[in-house]
């Protein structure tokens, strides 16, 4: 099956009849019915029809290295540098589309299961461990356009730093409790599987950390697995109107729990387990970080344009373009954007063949703009509260203008440039993504996206190679 169309996406995902719980009860009906997810599994659907607009078909897919037909670029494994700006002009194409609002579009788990399958030769000949699986499943993947959840999180029990979870018989998190002919059998929970219960597939692996073998494996299963079970926080999707939530009604991707009850994952979908230095180094090792990396870097940067986008707006709806200071923080956003294309290109421009062939963008440079990133996501978020001032509050709602009030309304939320009802929409726009439950998630899903920032900060520290500045400076000492 080449790629896929969004048609067969939601027959997809609806036939399933995936085990989801909502506000403590069953989905019972169509998945793309549920209001809680019916936006976002449209939104999806619609990324996949982009893969057969004729415009853009060298864009969006390549020819199948074994079946010859079409398949996303988003599995294509680059082997030059021309390949990872296919990849960047793919990934935000589809980030277009949702003006980057889609942080687990289909693109990055893709991106995940490409690179780790051509990593796949650090796990050979290491017990326990299958790569030829996981380069099987790869291919599985790319020739039938799976959408993919996943989940690297364990329950947030005991943060301490050496915490040993004592719970053999009903383990928290989740863990191997007995291995057999069929496969492995899984029994706990794992946290924070974004669009858990609408994609065709959940991957699971260990992303290190690990001090018990038991919690160190890595598989996929069909997201209907007898036994999975997805927990969903409570929805923010709070109407369809698009009007009144722009955003949420459109692109609210959920985050669920995912209950393992002694869940057999099959041998072939087995990818290593009961393996402690694998399961706390193949994440590192692999070509996991740069490219996932560098697909979210691709995304966030479109993201960002539109967040320019609506700053923009507002300072031309309310004139106040003059002042000094909304000059200042506009400008603080075109330099975060300017620095995120900056260091995108610069990844793909140092970008090495590693040992497996696959050309990697250079690790240290995305690393510097996961550090960047979290902290302006979260100031992108204070600027468009501080310009809108009042009018972010002043926001009546779609039922408001198809009132008898629309006289008053038409009056007295007029702007400079805007008409009551374009200006209202506007910063209902602003409110949706800066304010509402939805955007206030977006806030923490963006700070927290690629872990916590102050490991990241250390970890770029340690990284980082100070020495040949240190002896430059040693060097300009000796010569007082």
């Amino acid at each position: 099956m080449p790629a896929i169309t969004g048609k067969e996406y939601i027959e997809r995902i609806d036939h399933l009849k995936t085990n989801i719980w909502v506000d403590g009860k069953p989905v019972e009906e169509k998945l793309s019915e549920h209001t809680a997810f019916k936006g976002i599994i449209e939104s999806q659907a619609s990324l996949y029809d982009l893969q057969h607009d004729k415009a853009l078909k060298d864009t969006m897919t390549y020819t199948s290295p074994t079946s010859g037909q079409q398949v996303g670029i988003s599995f294509l494994q680059p082997k030059t540098k021309e390949d990872l700006i296919k990849r960047r002009k793919m990934t935000q194409q589809w980030a277009l589309a949702t003006n980057g609002m889609m942080g687990r579009s289909p693109d990055y788990m893709n991106s995940v299961i490409m690179a780790l399958a051509s990593s796949a030769d650090f796990l050979r000949g290491k017990e326990n461990c299958f790569p030829e699986r996981l380069i099987a499943f790869y291919e599985y993947a790319r020739e039938n356009d799976l959408s993919l959840t996943h989940s690297f999180v364990n329950p947030q029990v005991n943060r301490a730093q050496f915490f040993w979870e004592d719970t053999d018989d009903e383990p928290i998190a989740a863990k191997v409790v007995e291995r057999n002919g069929e496969g492995i059998i899984v029994k706990g929970a794992r946290l924070l599987a974004t669009r858990g219960g609408i994609t065709d597939e959940i991957a699971v692996f260990s992303a290190g950390g690990i001090q018990d073998k038991a919690n160190g494996f890595a598989f996929s299963i069909p997201s209907n697995q007898k036994g999975l079970k997805f927990i969903c926080r409570e929805s923010f999707v709070y109407g369809d109107s698009t009007f009144n939530y722009p955003l949420s009604s459109r692109y609210e991707e959920m985050d669920t729990i995912v209950v393992f009850d002694e869940v057999i994952v099959p041998w072939e979908r087995v990818f290593y387990y009961d393996n402690l230095l694998v399961s706390n180094s193949f994440a590192t090792s692999s070509s996991f970080h740069p490219f996932s990396m560098h697909q979210a870097l691709s995304r966030q940067i479109i993201k960002t344009e539109f967040i320019l986008g609506i700053v923009q707006s507002i300072i031309d709806s309310i004139n106040i373009g003059e002042y000094l200071h909304v000059q200042d923080k506009t400008t603080e956003i075109i330099v975060a954007l300017e620095t995120l294309k900056a260091l995108v290109m610069k990844s793909e421009e140092e970008a090495r063949l590693d040992e497996w062939g696959l050309m990697r963008p250079d690790q240290m440079t995305l690393q510097v703009a996961t550090n960047i990133f979290p902290k302006v996501y979260a100031r992108f978020s204070e600027i468009i509260q501080q310009i809108s001032a009042s009018g972010i509050i002043s926001i009546p709602t779609e039922n408001a203008f198809e009132s008898e009030l629309r006289e008053d309304l038409d009056h007295y939320l007029q702007s400079k440039s805007d008409d009551s009802k374009t200006r209202v929409k506007l910063f209902r726009l602003a409110w949706d993504l800066t304010m509402s439950a939805f955007g206030t998630r977006e806030v923490q899903y963006e700070r927290y996206f690629y872990g916590d920032p102050i490991k990241l900060a250390s970890q770029l520290y340690f990284m980082y190679e100070k020495e040949p500045y240190v002896e430059r400076v040693r060097n300009f000492l000796e010569k007082n």
